[in-house]
C-alpha cells in the first residue's frame, strides 16, 4: 500500500497507541524531531540494548562481549530478513547504506560501451560512483526519463534496455523530496529483461512496507539511523540468490572468504561474504532491536501514520505565503520539502532549531540532476515519524509562521 499525501484527518489514520509510542521515545523530552529522514529518535528498547552492551564491553572487553552476544547477533540477520521478506542467508550487516550500496555496485563488472540506467533523482554518492566507474572502464550512464508526475518512467525504462545494459540502479525515495519511485514496476522490467537491479532504499526502509520478492531487486541497500530508528553506524545489504551465484564482492576479508591454503580462499555461499570481521557490536544489536520494535508496531501502521502527518503538513504549508512545495510524484511519502521565495532554507532550519525543533535542509549536490532540471536551491526538509504528535506539527508551523511574519514586517 502507498499513500498520496492528500489531506486526511490524522485521527483517522491512527492505529497505533501514540501515547505509548511517545513514552517509548526518551528523546521527545528534549526536542521536537522532524528530521527523521536525517536521523530518528531511538526507542528506549534500543537505548537499553546499547547501554547493556557497553556495560558488558566495559566489564570484559570488546571481543569477549561479542562472543557472549553471538546468538543475539545471529538474530539480527533474521530480523532484517523478516522485515524484507527475504530468504535466509540473503542479508549482510553493514555500517551504513552507502557502504552497502558501494559493495554491491563495485562487485559488478563493466566494460567500454556497457550501460548503467539510473533515475534523475539519483543520490549524489551513487552518481559519483557511476562517474568513477565510467572513468575507469568506459561504461556509459543513461538517465531514465521521468513521467508526467516526476517519477521514474517505467515504460521509458523498458524502451531503453538493450544488450549493452548491465545495471539498473534507482533510488526508491530520493533525499530531496517526498517522491516514491515505482520500485516494483522497475523490478518487473529488470526481471523480464534479465538485467541486475540495484535499489537504494535508504529513505524507504522503516517508513513503508518493503518485500524484496515483490520489488524484484537483486540488491537493496538501507540504513538504520533514519526511519528504522536504529543507532548511527548501522545498515544492511540484501543480495538475491541469483546474484550470490554470480557475483563476488570487490573486497573481501577472512570473514567473507576463508583462507584455506597458501594460494586459495573459499568464498562464503551466503550474503555474509560482504561482511567484515570488525563491526560495531552494540550498534548492530541496536539495529536488531529497532527492527523488532518497528515490526511489533506494524510497518503498515507506521506507513499510515507517517503519511497522514506528511499529508497534513503539505496541506497547511501550501497555504502559507511565499512557500512552494517541491515534492514530485503521484505517490508521496513522509518527506515534505519546500522553499520560501525570500528566506533561505538554512535560515529556517536555524530559527526552528533555536526552539529545539529540528528539520533538515537538502542541498542541490544531493540530487544534482534533479536540482538542475528544476532550478532548485537548498530546500527545507520536514520528515515526521509515527511518534510525532499533532502538537509537534503545530509547534513547527507556529515557529515557521513567526519567522514569516518577522520577515514580512521588514
Amino acid at each position: 500500500m502507498q499513500y498520496s499525501g492528500t489531506k486526511q484527518p490524522i485521527v483517522g489514520k491512527i492505529r497505533v497507541n501514540i501515547d505509548k509510542l511517545r513514552s517509548d521515545t526518551p528523546g521527545i523530552a528534549h526536542c521536537i524531531n522532524l528530521n527523521n529522514a536525517g536521523a530518528a529518535l531511538m526507542p528506549a528498547s534500543v537505548v537499553d540494548v546499547l547501554e547493556r552492551h557497553l556495560r558488558l564491553e566495559t566489564q570484559i572487553g570488546g571481543q569477549a562481549a561479542a562472543m557472549k552476544r553471538r546468538d543475539e547477533l545471529e538474530a539480527v540477520h533474521a530480523s532484517i530478513e523478516g522485515l524484507l521478506g527475504a530468504a535466509s542467508g540473503s542479508v549482510a550487516l553493514m555500517t551504513n547504506a552507502t557502504r552497502a550500496w558501494q559493495l554491491a555496485f563495485y562487485g559488478l563488472e563493466f566494460r567500454p560501451g556497457d550501460r548503467i540506467l539510473t533515475s534523475r533523482a539519483e543520490y549524489g554518492a551513487n552518481y559519483v560512483a557511476f562517474l568513477q566507474m565510467q572513468k575507469r572502464t568506459g561504461c556509459e550512464i543513461d538517465v531514465i526519463p521521468d513521467d508526467e508526475s516526476g517519477a521514474t518512467d517505467a515504460a521509458a525504462l523498458d524502451d531503453m534496455i538493450d544488450e549493452r545494459v548491465k545495471l539498473i540502479a534507482v533510488t526508491w525515495v530520493p533525499t530531496n523530496g517526498g517522491l516514491v519511485n515505482p520500485a516494483a514496476a522497475i523490478g518487473d522490467i529488470a526481471r523480464a529483461r534479465g538485467v541486475p537491479y540495484l535499489l537504494d532504499a535508504c529513505q524507504a526502509i522503516g517508513q513503508m512496507p518493503a518485500n524484496v520478492v515483490e520489488l524484484g531487486c537483486d540488491f537493496l541497500s538501507a540504513t538504520g539511523r533514519k526511519w528504522l530508528r536504529a543507532p548511527r553506524g548501522t545498515g544492511f545489504l540484501y543480495v538475491s540468490p541469483a546474484m550470490l551465484e554470480r557475483v563476488e564482492p570487490a573486497m573481501l576479508d577472512h570473514t567473507g572468504g576463508r583462507w584455506v591454503s597458501a594460494d586459495a580462499y573459499q568464498l562464503r555461499t551466503d550474503a555474509r561474504r560482504y561482511e567484515t570481521y570488525e563491526r560495531p557490536i552494540g550498534a548492530t544489536l541496536g539495529l536488531g532491536a529497532a527492527i523488532d520494535y518497528a515490526m511489533s508496531l506494524g510497518i503498515e501502521e507506521i506507513h499510515d501514520r507517517v503519511g497522514a502527518l506528511a499529508g497534513e503538513l503539505r496541506t497547511v504549508l501550501s497555504s502559507r505565503p511565499g512557500i512552494t512545495l517541491q515534492d514530485l510524484g503521484s505517490v508521496k511519502c513522509g518527506i515534505v520539502t519546500f522553499s520560501h521565495d525570500k528566506i533561505p532554507a538554512e535560515a529556517i532550519r536555524v530559527a526552528l532549531a533555536r526552539d529545539n525543533i529540528f528539520v533538515g535542509v537538502t542541498s542541490p549536490e544531493g540530487t544534482l540532476l534533479d536540482a538542475t532540471a528544476r532550478s532548485l536551491g537548498d530546500l527545507v526538509r520536514v520528515s515526521p515519524h509515527c511518534y510525532n504528535s499533532q502538537q509537534d506539527i503545530d509547534a513547527m508551523l507556529s515557529g515557521l509562521d513567526a519567522l514569516l511574519h518577522t520577515s514580512a514586517a521588514r
